[in-house]
């Protein structure tokens, strides 16, 4: 064989060994809803700018996740533009997930770089309320994510009912329905085994205390109850909680409420104990750079984990 095919040959097996040990170092997942990523008018939801569109790859770029859920995604050729747009930043995310929804004017989506083995999203899921039935509006993502040859888990991305009043229902009724069916569904998976690898992500709508929220978590001394990642911003607070019980007291907040004028902690990334073993706490966080709100009235946040079994 000739010598110079040879070399090619033998760099590039250096470069796909170098590749996988860097991959299987550690990987990152993040949740971020983009706040309305539409162009259509007739959703009658403000179009997303190109500026608040680069600046969503910007702060994306600056996490570099692995796998990333979106919420309030506008169709399934804008999560292709997003895509498209994060590749010529050098992000390549071949693999994807749509989830088709009620809601016809924003949906869940998920990015990843590594291989999707198993879809399970579900889109018909619904429930009786005061003798109506509704359907949970953004569907439920479900898919197993393949990290390398011995590393597995599975993903659950959400995005429950807003605050926003309606006339057919209580809202919060409504969240709390879409969250006991989302916590059925992540049972289902803790019955086929105790010790699976679990993430759950989105944009819950409501604060950690909150029935909903509280619903999804699970009890916190139960074996198939969720823990909580509480990525937090790296500014260099590092006191430990005043109080027994309580969290620290370092900034945590992910949404923006203009009309309130209030920050709140309303998007997660839970795990279960056993992917918690893999969690790698301080490199878990919330974004904070500047003009972060011409992105989204959302700020993304990551976890970390090393991808071996513990």
């Amino acid at each position: 064989m000739n010598k110079w095919i040879l070399r090619f040959l033998f760099a590039i097996l250096i470069f796909s060994q170098a590749f996988f040990v860097n991959a299987a170092d550690k990987f990152r997942v993040a949740t971020y809803n983009l706040e309305n990523y539409v162009d259509d008018p007739a959703s009658k939801r403000p179009l997303k700018s190109e500026a608040s569109r680069e600046k969503i790859c910007e702060n994306i770029q600056a996490l570099n996740p692995d796998v990333i859920a979106v919420q309030e995604m506008g169709s399934l050729n804008l999560l292709m533009d997003l895509r498209e747009r994060l590749s010529k930043r050098g992000l390549e995310y071949p693999e994807y997930e749509f989830v088709n929804g009620w809601d016809k004017n924003i949906y869940v989506a998920i990015l990843s770089k590594f291989p999707i083995v198993a879809r399970r999203s579900h889109t018909n899921e619904n429930y009786l309320l005061r003798g109506r039935r509704f359907y949970v509006s953004r569907g439920i993502g479900e898919i197993d994510i393949q990290v390398n040859e011995e590393y597995k888990f599975t993903m659950f991305v959400c995005h429950l009912k807003s605050k926003l009043a309606i006339g057919e229902a209580d809202e919060s009724e409504m969240r709390l329905k879409e969250a006991e069916i989302m916590r059925e569904l992540i049972n289902t998976r803790f019955a086929e085994n105790p010790n699976a690898n679990i993430l759950v992500a989105g944009d819950f709508n409501d604060t950690k205390d909150s029935p909903s929220t509280r619903a999804i978590l699970g009890r916190s001394n139960a074996k198939i109850g969720l823990v909580d990642t509480r990525p937090a911003e790296k500014n260099g607070d590092n006191l430990p909680s005043e109080k027994k019980g309580y969290p620290p007291r370092n900034i945590t907040w992910t949404h923006f409420y203009g009309k309130d004028d209030v920050y709140s902690r309303i998007d997660f990334i839970f795990i279960s104990k056993g992917m918690a073993k893999e969690w790698v706490g301080d490199e878990t966080y919330v974004l904070a750079v500047p003009n972060w709100g011409l992105a989204s009235d959302h700020r993304p946040i990551v976890a970390t984990f090393e991808p071996e079994d513990k």
